[in-house]
């Protein structure tokens, strides 16, 4: 670990030299072009650098606000959705609870005036036990038709 990261300084420190090198050299290069034409007003061009990289900031800052905005408005409409689709569900549900107690309550009616007798052969027909009250004969039928 200790070799990488004093490899690593050597290549920055060689970096940094490099950079300043150019830096001399293109400095003296202009003070040379502008010995050379003495009414070239000077510019000083930092505030205007600044200047950019303020506009820039408030650029990122504004498109973070606008993103974050984004995002909780789209973590909103999930929720929404969702909420939206469990309602659903649970409507669904409770149509389909009222569905099979009509069911069971059409299929109860269709043996309500029927014997004993005939009761228990409609459960031999369907090798079901015949043994019960009228009302167990009654609710296994019923249980059979709503399988």
């Amino acid at each position: 670990m200790t070799i990488m990261t004093s490899q690593n300084g050597y290549a920055a420190s060689q970096a940094r030299n490099a950079v300043d090198k150019t830096t001399d050299l293109w400095t003296q290069g202009t003070r040379g072009v502008t010995g050379l034409v003495p009414r070239l007003p000077q510019i000083d061009l930092i505030p205007a650098v600044q200047r950019y990289f303020d506009v820039v900031q408030l650029t990122v800052d504004i498109n973070r606000y606008l993103t974050v905005k984004w995002v909780q408005a789209a973590g909103r409409l999930t929720g929404v959705v969702r909420e939206q689709a469990e309602k659903a569900e649970q409507e669904r549900a409770r149509e389909a609870r009222k569905a099979e107690r009509q069911q069971a309550r059409q299929a109860r009616e269709r043996y309500e005036g029927q014997t004993k007798a005939e009761l228990s052969d409609q459960l031999a027909a369907r090798d079901l036990p015949k043994t019960g009250n009228v009302d167990e004969l009654i609710e296994r039928l019923v249980e059979a038709d709503t399988k």
